[in-house]
C-alpha cells in the first residue's frame, strides 16, 4: 500500500452518513432458497422444504444489518409473488429494498440445495431462461449512493451477463476505486461457459476494487494462483489493497502491502454450510468499518460465518454481534465500535 493510500481506519472515519448514504451497499445475485427440512436426502425424496431469502450479495447485505449496519442491496426480481416476498424479507431484516426492482415477463430465481453435512451441499440453480438479477441496467443504478457508500459489494457472478455486466462498470466507474470497493471472487461455474471467460472478466475488474475475497478455486479462477500465499500476492500486484483468501477448515488468510494475518477456523457441528461465506462477509464489512486490527476482523468474521453453518438456513441464520462477541471471548465496549 502507498505512504499515501487510505488505511481502512481511515476510511471508516471519514464517512459521512446522510439519509442517503449506506455503510454497505450491496448489487447482484437473489433468490429464494428452498432449502430441505431433511438433511441426508436427496431432493427427489424431501417431503418439505423451507423457504428462505437467498443470493450471496443480498446476504451480506443482511448479515451486515443484523450487525447493525445500514444496508441495502441493488438487485431485480421478477414481478411475482416471489419477488413480493423478496422485498418483505429485505424490510424484515432490515435491508433497504429501494434499489430492488421487477423485470415483467421473468420469474424471480429459485435455488434448491440437499444438505449432507459437513461438507457436501449441493445447489440446483433455477435461474431461465435469465435471472432478473442479470438484467440490472447502468440506467437504473442510484451513482450517488454507489459513490457515498461507505462500503459496495459486488461478486464475480454479475460479471457473467449483460446487461449486468455494463452496470457494475457504470458503478465501478463512478465510485473511483474508493476505499473498502470489495470484490467477492464467488465463482459460480454454472453461470459460466468456463473458468477463462471468467478469468478474463476478473483480471479487468481487479483494477477497479480494492479488497478481494474469495477462497482457494476463486482465487485459482481469478489470478492463476491456489496457493494462498501466491495468490494474495497475485491480488496484491493487481493495486488490490486488501487480499483475502478463505482457506476453509484451514481458516483465512489475509495480506496488505505491510501486513500478513492467519486466522483459524471456529469448530462447530456443521448443518449447513450454505452461507457461512456470506456471513463473513457482511462480518468482515462490519469489523473494517469499526476500524478492528486485521486479526480481530478475521477471527470476527470466522465465527460470523461458523454460527451461520451451524443453522440450516442462511438469510435468516445470520448472526448478532452479541453472539459473535460471546463466542470470541473479549467483548469490546460500545464506544470502540464506529457506529
Amino acid at each position: 500500500m502507498s505512504a499515501d493510500a487510505p488505511t481502512f481506519e481511515a476510511a471508516a472515519e471519514a464517512a459521512t452518513f446522510d439519509a442517503a448514504t449506506f455503510d454497505v451497499l450491496t448489487i447482484g445475485r437473489v433468490g429464494v432458497d428452498l432449502y430441505p427440512l431433511q438433511t441426508g436426502v436427496h431432493l427427489q425424496d424431501v417431503e418439505t422444504f423451507g423457504k428462505f431469502l437467498g443470493g450471496s450479495p443480498t446476504n451480506v447485505a443482511v448479515a451486515a444489518a443484523r450487525l447493525g449496519r445500514r444496508s441495502a442491496v441493488i438487485t431485480r426480481t421478477g414481478q411475482d409473488p416471489f419477488g413480493s416476498f423478496i422485498h418483505r424479507a429485505l424490510r424484515d431484516l432490515g435491508v433497504d429494498d429501494r434499489f430492488v426492482s421487477a423485470v415483467d415477463g421473468l420469474p424471480t430465481p429459485i435455488t434448491f440445495c440437499e444438505i449432507f453435512p459437513p461438507d457436501d451441499f449441493p445447489l440446483y440453480f433455477y435461474r431461465y431462461p435469465v435471472a432478473p438479477d442479470l438484467q440490472i441496467q447502468a440506467s437504473e443504478i442510484d451513482l450517488d449512493a454507489v459513490r457515498s457508500a461507505a462500503i459496495y459489494w459486488s461478486t464475480v457472478t454479475g460479471l457473467s451477463a449483460e446487461p449486468s455486466r455494463s452496470a457494475h462498470w457504470a458503478a465501478w466507474e463512478a465510485r473511483g476505486r474508493a476505499s473498502l470497493t470489495i470484490l467477492d471472487l464467488d465463482y459460480r461455474s454454472t453461470f459460466w461457459a468456463g473458468p477463462g471467460e471468467a478469468q478474463a472478466e476478473v483480471d479487468r475488474a481487479l483494477s477497479m476494487v480494492t479488497v478481494a475475497v474469495g477462497n482457494r478455486r476463486e482465487c485459482e479462477v481469478a489470478v492463476g494462483e491456489s496457493d494462498p500465499d501466491r495468490a494474495a500476492a497475485a491480488l496484491l500486484d493487481k493495486g488490490i489493497e486488501l487480499a483475502i483468501v478463505k482457506l476453509g477448515p484451514e481458516g483465512v488468510l489475509a495480506r496488505t502491502r505491510d501486513e500478513r494475518v492467519e486466522a483459524a477456523a471456529f469448530p462447530v457441528e456443521v448443518v449447513n454450510g450454505l452461507g457461512a461465506g456470506d456471513a463473513f462477509g457482511g462480518a468482515l464489512c462490519h469489523g473494517l468499518l469499526a476500524g478492528w486490527p486485521l486479526e480481530r476482523v478475521l477471527r470476527f468474521a470466522n465465527i460470523a460465518g461458523a454460527i451461520v453453518a451451524s443453522r440450516l438456513e442462511c438469510s435468516t441464520a445470520m448472526p448478532t454481534d452479541h453472539e459473535v462477541e460471546l463466542l470470541m471471548g473479549d467483548r469490546i465496549t460500545a464506544d470502540q465500535v464506529s457506529t
